[in-house]
């Protein structure tokens, strides 16, 4: 008998494709021939580099599902829904800055408006009436020195609260609850985003 080096290998493929078609007629799937080795192997292998049309196209649908969920989370601004806003504005803290803010008179919301009519009355009177451009100017840099003495105020009082209710100052700062109060403050109350709760001043947060 002549020893053949090569046969535990064939052996091995011998009883391994027995098993396969041992398996597939226990799950009633044999119905084909047996696939080799080779053909096994080429059908497991998977390219190290996707096809540059599938990837566009996943690129394409991320980007539609961004631009929905965008969509629905603006939606959920303009009508007030905090449950469906973006994760920042379902912040507690946040949430209620905003209705303090919303409740309260804020003289910051009407700087722009008054600067608007001060800049355009200084451009178009100031060559028939010098005296009244510069009486609009610092009637805007007062305007301007009480809306900052006004902000103090808001932010101290505001500030307090938010520490009485949440505890501990440092969720206000993560929350970067000052400048958010600040620059809500600024906003004229009917164009604000998200959209006030409440119709009306007063309406203060519990």
């Amino acid at each position: 008998m002549t020893w053949n080096p090569f046969s535990k290998n064939k052996d091995k493929e011998n009883t391994a494709a027995v098993s396969a078609a041992a398996g597939d007629e226990a799950q009633g799937t044999k119905g084909h021939a047996t696939p080799t080795r080779k053909e096994a192997q080429a059908r497991s292998v998977r390219p190290l580099i996707p096809d540059p049309k599938d990837r566009k196209k996943r690129v394409k649908e991320e980007r539609a599902r961004l631009r929905e969920r965008q969509n629905e989370e603006y939606d959920a601004m303009q009508k007030g829904d905090v449950a469906h806003m973006p994760r920042a504005e379902r912040n507690p803290i946040r949430v209620y800055i905003r209705t303090y803010i919303d409740a309260r008179w804020n003289l910051a919301e009407f700087f722009i408006p008054v600067a608007v009519v001060c800049l355009l009355g200084s451009l178009f009177l100031s060559a028939a009436v010098p005296m009244l451009s510069f009486i609009l100017a610092m009637a805007m840099y007062v305007y301007l020195f009480v809306i900052i003495i006004d902000m103090v105020i808001m932010w101290r009082g505001l500030k307090r609260k938010l520490t009485d209710k949440f505890g501990d100052y440092q969720l206000v700062k993560n929350a970067r609850g000052m400048s958010y109060a600040m620059s809500r403050a600024l906003q004229l109350r009917r164009f604000r985003l998200p959209k006030p709760s409440s119709k009306k001043h007063g309406n203060w947060p519990k």
